[in-house]
C-alpha cells in the first residue's frame, strides 16, 4: 500500500484508491491506448481524458500506459484543432476543452494544445449573437427565463447555446500557461465567467442552464455546481462563491452517487481546504453498489483520494 504519512487517517481510502481504483483503470485501457466509458467499450476522448488525469496523479502507474493514452488523444484530434465526442464524428464539440486541459504539461503536445485552444476561443454560442439578442427583446422568453445574453459562454456542440458545464471546462482549459493560449482568450474568459455568475441559482449553486424558469427558482445540482466553482475558484471571496460552497456543503451528507461525492470532495478540498467528517465514504459506496463500472467515476474517485498536484491550482485572488 502506498505510504501516506501526512494523511494516515485516510489509510483505508488510500488503500482503496491503490488496490481497487488504479487496477480497474489500468485493466480497462484498450489496445489503441484509449478508454471507453466502460471496460471493453469503444475508446473515446472524454473517458480517456479522465483516465489520464487520474493516472498522472499516480506515482505507481506505468508511464507507458500514460504515454499510450496521450498518443491516442493526440491522434483523435481533428484537422481544425477540435476533438469529436466519438471517433466516427467529423465535427468537434465541448470535449475539446477537456482534451486541452488534459494535454497541458504532456511532452510534444504544444501544437495540439495550441490548435485546440484556438478552436475553443473561436467557438461562439449562437444564442447570444447581436441578432438573437435583438429578437429576444420582443420575446416573452425574456420574462420567463431572465438571463443576460450579452454574456457568452460555451455550448455542448458548436454554434448552439451557452451551458454551465461546457463553459466551466473551457474556462479551466484557457488557464493553460505559456504561449499556447490565443490573445483573445482573456476576453472570452471574462464573458464566460460573467455568464456563469449570471446563471447561478438564487440560493447558490448551479444547474445545467437557467437560474429561473417561469419565475420559479432553479434547483441546483451537485456536478454543475462543482465545475462552476472550480472554474471560478480564483474569486473565492465573492458572495456568490461563498453561497454556492455553503449550498454544496449542506448537500454532502446526503449524496448517494459516487461520482457526485468524489467531485464534491475535490471541490471542497480545493476551494475551502476541508471535508466534513460526517460525509459518506467512497469505499463504502463501492461496497454497497459496486460503482466501478464507469471509467470517469473511477477516475474521479482516484483523484478525490489523491493530492491532485496536476489539477487546477489555487492562485492569487482575482479582482471581480
Amino acid at each position: 500500500m502506498e505510504a501516506d504519512p501526512e494523511n494516515s487517517f485516510l489509510a483505508p481510502e488510500t488503500s482503496f484508491r491503490q488496490s481497487v481504483c488504479l487496477p480497474f483503470l489500468l485493466n480497462a485501457q484498450n489496445a489503441d491506448g484509449g478508454w471507453g466509458f466502460h471496460p471493453k467499450s469503444e475508446s473515446r476522448a472524454e473517458p480517456t481524458c479522465w483516465a489520464l488525469q487520474a493516472l498522472r496523479e499516480s506515482s505507481t502507474a506505468p508511464t507507458e500506459a500514460v504515454a499510450r493514452g496521450v498518443q491516442y488523444l493526440r491522434a483523435a484530434q481533428l484537422g481544425d484543432g477540435s476533438w469529436p465526442s466519438t471517433p466516427e464524428e467529423r465535427t468537434g464539440c465541448w470535449v475539446t476543452a477537456l482534451c486541452c486541459w488534459t494535454l497541458q504539461g504532456t511532452p510534444d503536445s504544444a501544437a495540439s494544445l495550441m490548435a485546440g485552444l484556438r478552436w475553443v476561443c473561436n467557438d461562439w454560442p449562437q444564442d447570444s449573437t447581436p441578432w438573437r439578442r435583438f429578437l429576444t427583446r420582443f420575446s416573452t422568453r425574456s420574462q420567463v427565463q431572465p438571463i443576460n445574453n450579452t454574456y457568452r459562454g460555451w455550448g455542448w456542440t458548436p454554434g448552439t447555446s451557452s451551458w454551465v458545464e461546457p463553459t466551466s471546462f473551457a474556462l479551466i482549459a484557457l488557464e493553460a500557461p505559456g504561449d499556447v493560449v490565443p490573445p483573445e482568450a482573456k476576453r472570452r474568459r471574462e464573458l464566460g465567467e460573467a455568464m456563469l455568475y449570471d446563471r447561478m441559482c438564487p440560493g447558490g449553486g448551479w444547474n445545467c442552464g437557467n437560474p429561473r424558469v417561469y419565475g420559479v427558482p432553479g434547483v441546483p445540482l451537485i456536478i454543475p455546481t462543482v465545475w462552476a466553482l472550480i472554474a471560478l475558484r480564483h474569486y473565492g471571496t465573492r458572495s456568490e462563491n461563498t453561497m454556492s460552497l455553503d449550498w454544496l456543503d449542506s448537500q454532502i451528507v446526503n449524496i448517494q452517487s459516487a461520482g457526485s461525492l468524489a467531485l464534491a470532495k475535490i471541490c471542497m478540498e480545493m476551494c475551502v481546504g476541508r471535508w466534513p467528517t460526517s460525509a459518506p465514504v467512497l469505499a463504502d459506496l463501492y461496497d454497497r453498489n459496486g460503482f466501478l463500472e464507469s471509467i470517469q467515476v473511477a477516475a474521479w474517485t482516484y483523484l478525490a483520494l489523491s493530492a491532485r498536484s496536476r489539477w487546477p491550482a489555487m492562485t492569487a485572488e482575482k479582482t471581480a
